[in-house]
């Protein structure tokens, strides 16, 4: 039996639009004065995650708005591949230490990806 529990969902494309929300109201407040020009820095994103048999990537834009769209990107910040109940439980219960190890592959791409990574990836449960 596994570690985890995922949620049943249709999709990842359905959990990471839950996420979208969150990541905004984390980010935008954060875009002003000083501090925010720092992090206007490291945007625009896209994050691409990968599945057996879904790809969808996530756009953060220099106004910290989120997007999603289905398909890769041409030239992703930050790769994630694993295989849909492996990333469904990342997303859902956001903790790396209840995902098995090794079942999900996260790969910044980018420095300014490597930067949002280290930041956020626990958002992700990565």
């Amino acid at each position: 039996m596994s570690r985890y529990l995922p949620r049943v969902v249709g999709s990842i494309a359905d959990l990471l639009d839950e996420l979208c929300p969150e990541i905004e109201a984390q980010l935008k407040p954060n875009l002003h004065g000083i501090f925010g020009g720092v992090i206007r820095g490291y945007l625009p994103q896209a994050w691409a995650f990968k599945t057996e048999t879904e790809t969808v990537t996530l756009d953060v834009n220099t106004e910290g708005s989120v997007s999603l769209r289905s398909g890769g990107s041409p030239n992703p910040d930050v790769l994630v591949k694993g295989s849909f109940d492996a990333l469904s439980a990342a997303l859902s219960i956001r903790n790396p230490t209840n995902v098995p190890a090794g079942s999900i592959k996260a790969t910044p791409l980018t420095s300014k990806g490597n930067m949002a990574f280290q930041f956020l990836r626990n958002r992700f449960g990565l």
